[in-house]
């Protein structure tokens, strides 16, 4: 069986096995935090495509375990591409797969404003390529990655559409009065969680510049004004008033807190800059406290819970020259390993994870994506190394979903 066929396979086995979904923490874009690496605080682009991603070479790794140098198609479901940064064909393993990726960069505005604008390239399940689609500010993508939820370039958007991944073509729109800035499925994929923003949540004011590193940059604004919880299948929902949190000072850090579902898919959580680093909701927005399963969950390492609910992938824990993320037992918060990733995005089934890897020289921003295991130091790389050059075409960002 030649790749050829592997990836037709796959795709076929996808459309017809359509999944509930682990939630997903793919392409956020918030604030960033760097410790040892590059950590994301906030939830980006809740609306950004649950996309998969493919890449390139296959250096060899010190720290983090064997490196297990594949071929271009491996056992366990497992579809990598080595040899392509940024991907062009399906990369996949287990329950998961790279619906998607974007590229961004910033685009100043005449007024000197800028925008944070991506690019996404959108997984056709007819021919397991990744089609660019320049139309979308945000695309996230539905379990079984037929269906992609998109925002136009505009935001905030008068509408969200439901993109078919094969065609290319909107095959509904439903409209959102209040301005949509950011979309995510639910785990079975029968509802879309829309945030609503009073500005676009991606554009930096120059009317609102502050002082950075010794020169003026222009500044995001805080404007969530809520959300709404959509039935898929009828496109109705009602829209719920939620205004952004602030701290102490009354001042949001965060321009962009999209909403996202909990792990069953019963709650909402937005992202907080502090401490507990999340705050639930009921699907009417009550505040309800952290569900018990949901308790140990890292609130920015984008894996999150295990299908099985079993494992919470955690934050890096590498000491020295190590590279490796912890695992928590997900009802202790006991740590119960440590796998070598640099960070853990997406769960492929209840022990195998995509993560983060780094090269052997050691930069933490020269990443590929690969494949680790719970008890095992086994790497198998699934792409080539991307750019570690931000807002460079070759920096390209995956947006995970499920089978």
């Amino acid at each position: 069986m030649n790749v050829e066929d592997v990836v037709r396979d796959s795709l076929k086995e996808m459309a017809g096995q359509a999944q509930p979904a682990a939630t997903n923490l793919a392409d956020r874009v918030l604030v960033l935090r760097r410790t040892r690496r590059t950590r994301r605080i906030a939830v980006a682009a809740a609306g950004t495509a649950a996309v998969v991603a493919v890449a390139v070479g296959v250096p060899r790794l010190t720290g983090g375990g064997r490196d297990v140098r594949p071929a271009q198609v491996t056992d366990g479901r497992v579809v990598a591409h080595t040899d392509q940064s940024p991907p062009r064909e399906l990369i996949g393993a287990g329950d998961a797969v790279v619906a998607g990726y974007s590229t961004q960069k910033q685009v100043k505005q005449p007024n000197k404003d800028k925008i944070l604008t991506r690019t996404y390239r959108l997984l056709d399940p007819g021919t397991g390529r990744y089609e660019k689609d320049d139309r979308w500010a945000l695309a996230t993508v539905a379990p079984g990655a037929r269906t992609a939820a998109v925002l136009e370039r505009e935001l905030p958007a008068a509408r969200v559409g439901l993109l078919d991944l094969a065609s290319g073509k909107v095959e509904r729109w439903i409209p959102v009065p209040q301005g949509a800035g950011g979309a995510k499925f639910s785990p079975d994929g029968s509802k879309l969680v829309v945030t609503t923003y009073g500005k676009n949540p991606d554009r930096a004011f120059w009317s609102k510049r502050i002082p950075v590193n010794d020169t003026i940059e222009p500044q995001q604004v805080p404007s969530r004004s809520g959300f709404s919880v959509i039935d898929v299948a009828s496109g109705t929902g009602k829209w719920h008033s939620l205004p952004v949190a602030k701290d102490d000072d009354a001042f949001a850090l965060n321009a962009r807190t999209d909403l996202e579902f909990s792990h069953d898919g019963k709650y909402l959580w937005e992202p907080l800059s502090m401490d507990p680093g999340r705050k639930y909701h009921t699907l009417d927005g009550a505040d309800v406290p952290t569900p018990a399963n949901e308790a140990h969950v890292h609130p920015w390492v984008e894996a999150g819970l295990s299908p099985d609910g079993k494992y919470a992938a955690g934050d890096f824990a590498g000491r020295g020259d190590e590279i490796a993320s912890a695992v928590h037992d997900a009802r202790s918060g006991r740590l119960v390993t440590k796998v070598p990733g640099q960070q853990l995005l997406a769960w492929a089934d209840g022990r195998r994870l995509i993560a983060w890897g780094i090269g052997g020289d050691g930069n933490e921003f020269h990443q590929r994506l690969v494949l680790v295991t719970v008890g095992s130091k086994k790497v198998r790389p699934l792409s080539g190394f991307r750019s570690p050059k931000d807002d460079s075409g070759g920096r390209w960002e995956p947006l995970f979903t499920t089978r």
